[in-house]
């Protein structure tokens, strides 16, 4: 008794898993929907009708075996065989459109009617809200036509339904007749009908193909007994395509839309999905310890929201209440100055009015002033007379420019509470940080990690904020390894974190070279953390990032060459011999270079460093040199008068006749705007790390016989193998192979710019020396390695 009894628990715990979406009850007739859902057919049906979709023809659902015609006795003499009568679902999904009716008129783009035109518009395209997914799914212009039928489903709520007899209807017989029908004990599902035991025996007789027929439990609701196209009649589903992830019969596998998408056999991928599956349960049926933990771990959640929901609901009242006090207590006081406000205009017109009374003429001052004038007595009248002379002025200017002794309106005591109201009317509990913005612009990766992010305008404020980043799993060309396997390890990384970060930028250090990080931000309040950014993708660079200086010493003009107290940044300006140079030419033009190198000689190793050139410059050449060659140079006349001395060209006249040697020299010139990329020396497949991903330089911009131009990048990365004696040139910003030439590395080699014409650049500053105070080094000699980006 005890394992049927946990069979029985076993299967009632699947109802939750058999419930339709739409009728929450267990679903008859499923069809599965693009999304992978699965949904009552009828159900479907109502849905799309709900949302003004043609309603397909359906079948009546079979309530009992009567409503079949066949239910003659098996004992009469003549008896019809059994008719495979037509599927319900098949019926309905291989129903074309239906003809036009007065009740439902055809909608527009839905079939075809005489007199249609082709292509006059385009087809009603059905979109089925899916609840699960909390989205509308296109089911295409055929609608249900397209959902196969979920027979597995079907058998997993037979089995169910037979196991826990829920709803269990008798099947009687089809055959018998009605006053002796006797229980169906066999169900055929080839003639699609349930047979009594004589039934059966007597419509399959041995010998006979009949025979061979497929008998089953007997049911209300038969099935197919395999798969078919819902687009080709009668063909099966033998292949699955990885790309759509559906079935394919072998016309569908023929169509274009298919071409070099990977399809596999219908028998592999069921044996590969089975042991995924199995693989996945088993590793669940082996962690029981942990899903009981976090059964407990959300029981225990369940009480605490709880409590946690009765104290916050306490906390609410008495915030309200705190509301209501502050708001009396700011009640008594504003009454209280609008009482005080009342009582002194009061007086202040009462007083008004008395001595107004006081010049009536038989009152107050009027009739003081008639008896003052009855005084004969000279000296006594003028002593008396002073007095009432003051008053009677006083009181004869009031008369003439009268005004109120108080603005009786009280306009200035009404309160302007809309702002208040605005404050309540918003008023909610505490909001966590929404997701913060990173600005792309800002953020790079140098000799460490600089991140910078911002919090959209109308998001709460953020205490502080959480930084996580991983290491993308790439091989060369920016790709994962072991493509789609390798991508799913690579995702299963844990993610690093930068805790209480405060600010809206963080420096992340100790990263390995030449590998693809992903970085996400939160912020965090009282409310909790928020939603994480948009992940972003940083390349860091492929050798250690050199730091070093221009040097100011070396053959600077300092009437062309203006070089900033950093020695980070220079720029070319016109000077007074350039200027008159210009002046005296009236026919040609004259051209200076002037060539500015770094503080450092590299010696051995990989090493890396960067530099914008402003756009606006005339011409600007970035790359490396032999140290004795530049120092040839500052020798030789600035002023470019041989042809066959050209830096850009990688060597001088003497070196253009040994092919086989490396030049001195390797430059890339920019301008305007531009970069020039020469044709005979593009990056394919290198040694590098990033060798295999296609440079920039696949012409897509403008070409010429000899190169093509390229807009100019941000910033401009360059990067020396001294061993191969390789310079690679880089699209700083995304780490983009541009360009790939070849020095003499002999000797000591140096990071040099040449300027033709106005221009300006700037050397990438480290991300380490950006709060820091940066003092320029003297020049030195590289021989070991030198980086800021050490690799764990």
């Amino acid at each position: 008794m005890a394992p049927r009894f946990q069979v029985k628990s076993n299967m009632k715990s699947l109802e939750h898993e058999l419930h339709c979406p739409v009728c929450k009850d267990i679903v008859k007739q499923p069809v599965v929907l693009p999304c992978q859902h699965s949904v009552c057919l009828m159900c479907a049906s109502e849905v799309l009708v709900a949302n003004g979709y043609p309603p397909p023809e359906l079948p009546p659902e079979p309530n009992s075996p009567a409503s079949t015609p066949n239910t003659r006795s098996p004992r009469q003499a003549r008896r019809p065989t059994p008719k495979a009568e037509q599927r319900p679902i098949d019926r309905i999904l291989r129903s074309g459109p239906h003809p036009p009716s007065p009740s439902m008129p055809r909608s527009p783009g839905y079939g075809t009617y005489p007199g249609r035109r082709r292509k006059e518009g385009p087809p009603l395209v059905m979109m089925f809200p899916c609840i699960p997914c909390g989205r509308d799914v296109e089911l295409g212009d055929k609608g249900l036509t397209d959902c196969l039928r979920n027979l597995t489903l079907e058998r997993i709520v037979e089995r169910y339904r037979h196991t826990v007899s829920l709803g269990s209807v008798a099947v009687m017989c089809q055959f018998c007749k009605p006053p002796q029908t006797l229980e169906a004990t066999k169900g055929c599902a080839d003639c699609r009908a349930n047979f009594c035991n004589e039934c059966f025996k007597l419509y399959h007789p041995w010998g006979t193909p009949r025979a061979q027929h497929e008998h089953i439990q007997p049911t209300l609701n038969f099935r197919p007994k395999v798969l078919t196209c819902p687009e080709h009649d009668q063909e099966k589903l033998q292949f699955y395509c990885r790309s759509c992830q559906r079935l394919l019969c072998p016309l569908c596998k023929l169509r274009r839309c298919h071409t070099g998408h990977k399809i596999l056999p219908v028998a592999q991928a069921y044996q590969a999905l089975k042991e995924k599956i199995t693989k996945e349960m088993n590793y669940i049926l082996s962690n029981q310890d942990t899903v009981l933990a976090q059964i407990t771990q959300l029981e225990s959640g369940i009480t605490q929201t709880e409590v946690n929901s009765v104290s916050a609901r306490e906390q609410l009242a008495q915030s309200i209440r705190d509301l209501t006090a502050a708001l009396a207590e700011r009640h008594a006081s504003l009454t209280q100055a609008l009482e005080a406000a009342r009582q002194k205009r009061g007086e202040a017109l009462a007083a008004q009015v008395a001595e107004r009374r006081g010049l009536m003429e038989h009152a107050g001052l009027m009739a003081f002033t008639q008896e003052l004038l009855k005084e004969t007595d000279q000296p006594c009248f003028v002593q008396a007379a002073r007095q009432t002379h003051n008053r009677l002025s006083k009181a004869i200017e009031n008369l003439q420019h009268f005004t109120l002794a108080a603005d009786p309106s009280f306009r200035h005591f009404q309160l302007d509470v809309s702002k208040e109201l605005k404050l309540l009317t918003e008023l909610n509990f505490i909001q966590a940080p929404q997701a913060p913005v990173i600005d792309t612009q800002r953020t790079l990766a140098y000799d460490q990690l600089f991140l910078c992010w911002r919090l959209p305008q109308e998001s709460a404020p953020a205490w502080h904020f959480s930084v996580e980043y991983r290491r993308r799993g790439v091989v060369p060309g920016g790709a994962s390894r072991g493509g789609i396997r390798g991508g799913l390890s690579a995702a299963r990384w844990g993610w690093q974190r930068l805790d209480e970060v405060s600010g809206s930028s963080a420096v992340i250090d100790r990263l390995e070279m030449d590998s693809v990080y992903v970085l996400r931000v939160r912020g965090c309040n009282k409310a909790g953390y928020g939603e994480y950014s948009e992940e972003v993708y940083l390349h860091t660079p492929p050798a250690p990032v050199l730091n070093f200086y221009l040097d100011s010493r070396w053959g600077l003009h300092a009437d062309r060459l203006v070089v900033s107290k950093e020695q980070r940044c220079a720029r070319s300006v016109p000077g007074l011999s350039l200027l008159q140079a210009a002046d005296h030419a009236l026919t040609s033009c004259h051209l200076t270079s002037d060539l500015l190198v770094g503080d450092v000689a590299i010696t051995q190793g990989r090493h890396y460093w960067a530099c914008s050139v402003e756009p606006g410059s005339y011409l600007v050449k970035v790359g490396v040199g032999l140290e004795s060659k530049l120092q040839e140079w500052f020798h030789l006349p600035q002023d470019m008068a041989s042809p066959r001395y050209d830096p850009d060209s990688g060597h001088d006249s003497g070196a253009e006749d040994a092919l086989d040697s490396a030049p001195p020299f390797c430059f890339l010139t920019m301008g305007m705007g531009k970069i020039y990329l020469p044709q005979h020396n593009y990056h394919h497949h290198g040694s590098h790390g990033n060798s295999a991903r296609d440079p920039i330089t696949n012409g897509n911009g403008p070409s010429s016989p000899s190169g093509l131009t390229y807009p100019l990048p941000p910033r401009l990365g360059m990067c020396l193998d001294f061993e191969k004696g390789r310079v690679t040139f880089y699209d700083a910003h995304s780490l983009r192979p541009l360009w790939e030439g070849h020095v003499d590395c002999s000797g000591p080699v140096c990071p040099a710019f040449c300027f033709i014409g106005g221009g300006a650049l700037q050397l990438q500053e480290l991300v380490a020396n950006r709060n820091a105070d940066q003092t320029p080094v003297r020049r030195v000699t590289i021989q070991p390695r030198v980086s800021n980006l050490n690799s764990n």
